[in-house]
């Protein structure tokens, strides 16, 4: 079983930033490759950005290149989505997902190639 817990969520005006965290309690962090994902009311789940497991790739969406980073200490079991330059339409519950199985050094832009994800957490961006 594999456990995560998102924080960092908040509430902030357009142009500010925030740091989501997502901690992992699994014992093998270090083989997972992480995602993070969003979900607006009304719309379908959405990538943002993915990291491998040992973290020398990176993936980024659209909407996420320019304004975010996606990054990993796996001495802490955590990985991270830096947002800077936030716009209304960013409003959405981010959640972090794991994909324990995977064994390449990628990591998947796609929610079903990820097996556990978190309860999510809130970003609200005020015009």
């Amino acid at each position: 079983q594999v456990q995560l817990v998102e924080s960092g969520g908040g509430l902030v005006r357009a142009g500010g930033s925030l740091r989501l965290s997502c901690a992992a309690s699994g014992r093998t962090f270090s083989s997972y490759a992480m995602g993070w994902f969003r979900q607006a009311p009304g719309k379908e789940r959405e990538f943002a950005a993915a990291i491998s497991r040992n973290g020398d790739n990176t993936y980024y969406e659209d909407f996420v290149k320019g304004r975010g980073t996606i990054s990993r200490d796996n001495a802490k079991n955590t990985v991270y989505l830096q947002m800077n330059s936030l716009k209304p339409e960013d409003k959405a519950v981010y959640s972090c997902a794991a994909d324990p199985a995977r064994d390449s050094d990628y990591a998947a832009a796609v929610p079903w190639e990820y097996g556990y994800w978190g309860q999510g957490t809130q970003v609200t961006v005020s015009s």
